[in-house]
Parts: C-alpha cells; structure tokens; sequence
C-alpha cells in the first residue's frame, strides 16, 4: 500500500505512482492529481480544504492511503467542531491534547478513555418506541397500517410500544463511533485493543447504518456520564461518514472539510451570539435572486425580524492562504445577496486574513460589502469574543 503524507493547502508533493493508482486518486476527488511532467512515473498530489486520512482502492488491485495534516491546531479543530454541534457543551471547554499532526490518533486516543469512563457503570437503559407485527397486542394498534397491510383481517396485528432498554441513541452512538475508528487505517495498536473491549460491552447494541442519519439525544441528569464520549463520538462519525463509490474507484476514510467545518462554526456562533435580540436566525436560507423563482440562493446566515422581514445578512469563506487578498467572486456573491433581501449591508466572514475588517460601498446601488476576519489559531474564549465583536457589527448594521 501507497502512503501519501499532504499538508491542508500545502505545496504539490511529486510521488511514485503507476498510471492506475495516479488516475483512481485524482478521480476520488479527495486531492488533486496529475501526471508530473519533468518525471515520468511520478504524479504532482496537491492537497485542498479537506483533512484526515482515507484509502482509494485502486481497480485491478492496491490501495493509496493519503494523510493530510490541518494548519489550525488539532485542539482548535476539535474545538471548531464541538461547538458546532453543541455551543452550550463546547463553550468553556479546552480539549486537553497534545499538538499530534494525526487527527485521528487524537480522536481515538480522546474518545475510547471518554466511552470507558461513561460505561465504567454501566449501560444506561431508556424507553425506546418500537414498531412490529404481532399476534397479541402489546401497547397500542397502529390502525391505518393494519387496515393498508391487511385488509381487515385481525392477524397479524401492527402495533406500537415502548421498550425499556439499553438499545437507545447513546449507546448506539458509543458502539457505531467504535466500529467506525476500528475500521479505519492507522489507529494504534493501544487504543485499539481498548476499543474491542469497548466493541464487546456494546455488543448487543445496534450499530447505525452507513448513510443513517445518527440517533438525537439530549443531555440530561441520567445520561451525565455520557456527554463527552457522545460529543467525541458525534464528531467521529461526521468524520468517518467518507465512503462512495466514484465510478470503479472505491473510497473510504475519515475526513473533514474545513470549508463546511468553519461555515458551520461560524453561523452557529453568530446565532448564540444573536439569541437575546429580537427576530430569529435561519442557516441556511434558501430563497431566490429573481422574481420568476428560477435561480436560487442560500446565503449561509441571515437574521430575520418577527415578521420575515430580513435585518441581516453573512456568508462564511474559509481561505487558507490568500496571498492576493480575498477573491471578487465572493463580493459579487454578497451584492446579489443584499439586492435580493433589500438589504443595505452584506457580511463576508473569512479565516484569518491580511486585515480585521474591510468595507466597501458599491457605486450607485447604497450597498456596503464588509470583508472580516477571524484569527483560528487562538484560544476559544478569544474566537468566541470575535464572533461577538461581528455580531455587534450586524446589530449595528440595522436601521432603527
């Protein structure tokens, strides 16, 4: 097997690859590959925005595994990505690691000591709604299915109860997150065997699908144990969700796209930041630039008052290196969010940057396009306090 060491963004490394292996990585889509020209039998491999480890199965045979290393500090990754998916968990909270370049070996060596801690006491068990096909009422009838599935016979019966068990989202969130780190290359023989010891305490537990959407659960006094390793386990399956099929090529790892990992950072963080004002906050917005429907838009954040009636507008870009400053495309991108929600100010949020904040007034339209910046490689309480310095601008952006 092939091993490729890339760093985030980094410069174009030149390897050994024969044309097979060459074409099947630069079809996975994972980094960029191309025939090196002053070296036959070498390709050019450049890494993008996208961090972690993950083999491509060459067809005919072999494998290519590629490692890519982020800029940002592991800590702050994991950081970037707690909050996202839980502000009010991952607010305070430093994630103690070593700066290890591998992210999985961090999240491995993070998250089985976590799970082990949680089931030191055992499974928690809770009610789980269950439905099937009986021949004796237990809980109630599902009345609309009996009478599509059996056309007014009595049996078989479709009923709903609830079960007390331990087959419940936290568990399985614990047993699929171990699954997934044992099927992935490079996690140390250590925490390995940890993890097939945590693997035979959850073996009665069901283990959630490829391409499941993950149980939701919610913190709580009996579930206390639990929250670390679920949000460690959260973020192992976002991670580990990378298996497709592209053509012949077959993919599978563990990777995050910093692009979406930063834009979900920051429109989360701007909501927590926005929640005691008035109105509300939408990810996401979908809506149209014309007035026929027929080009849609969706800027990342947009702050509504009660009635619907847009009040702000911003857009998250993550950008590793930019050495001619931040690109055109984006301010065109932000007038046409602005013309289409009437609004008089746009928000261009990027990761780091060659300047705090930068604004320009589009001739003849009224239109303010703010370009700012925000410095990752900090400690949380300072991202957080920059994030509430932009909101502040957003708040003040907003016409009495």
């Amino acid at each position: 097997m092939t091993v490729i060491e890339l760093a985030e963004h980094g410069a174009p490394l030149s390897v050994v690859l024969d044309d097979a292996a060459g074409r099947a990585l630069a079809a996975s889509g994972l980094v960029e590959a191309a025939p090196d020209p002053w070296s036959p039998g070498r390709w050019r491999v450049t890494a993008g925005g996208k961090v972690g480890v993950a083999t491509v199965t060459v067809p005919g045979g072999g494998a290519v595994t590629v490692r890519i290393t982020p800029k940002v500090p592991i800590a702050r990754l994991l950081f970037l990505l707690g909050y996202s998916l839980d502000p009010k968990g991952w607010r305070t909270e430093e994630v103690p690691v070593d700066e290890e370049p591998e992210l999985l070996h961090v999240l491995a060596r993070l998250f089985a000591p976590q799970a082990e801690t949680a089931l030191r006491q055992g499974l928690i068990q809770g009610y789980r709604t269950a439905e099937e096909t009986a021949l004796i009422v237990r809980g109630r009838i599902r009345e609309a299915d009996q009478i599509r599935r059996h056309h007014g016979r009595l049996m078989p019966l479709e009923i709903v109860h609830d079960d007390y068990t331990a087959d419940i989202a936290e568990n399985r969130l614990l047993r699929t997150a171990c699954e997934r780190l044992l099927r992935l290359p490079g996690v140390p023989g250590d925490v390995r065997g940890r993890l097939l010891r945590l693997r035979a305490r959850l073996a009665d537990i069901m283990v959630i699908g490829t391409g499941q959407e993950p149980p939701k659960w919610r913190p709580s006094r009996l579930n206390a144990r639990y929250h670390r390793a679920l949000r460690l386990a959260e973020i192992v399956l976002r991670g580990a969700s990378v298996e497709h099929r592209p053509g012949d090529v077959i993919v599978s790892g563990f990777l995050f796209d910093l692009a979406k990992v930063f834009e979900d950072f920051v429109t989360v963080a701007l909501r927590e930041a926005l929640a005691d004002s008035d109105g509300h906050c939408v990810l996401q917005a979908t809506g149209y630039l014309d007035e026929r429907d027929a080009i849609r838009m969706a800027p990342d954040f947009v702050w509504y008052a009660e009635d619907g009636t847009p009040l702000a507008v911003a857009d998250a870009k993550y950008k590793a290196e930019r050495p001619k400053g931040f690109p055109d495309a984006d301010l065109y991108q932000m007038l046409a969010y602005c013309t289409a929600l009437n609004l008089r100010e746009g928000h261009l949020v990027y990761a780091k940057g060659d300047a705090p904040h930068a604004a320009h007034r589009v001739r003849h339209a009224g239109i303010t396009l703010h370009q700012h910046a925000l410095e990752l490689d900090q400690p949380p309480a300072g991202l957080l306090a920059e994030v509430q310095a932009l909101a502040r601008r957003l708040t003040a952006s907003v016409p009495a």
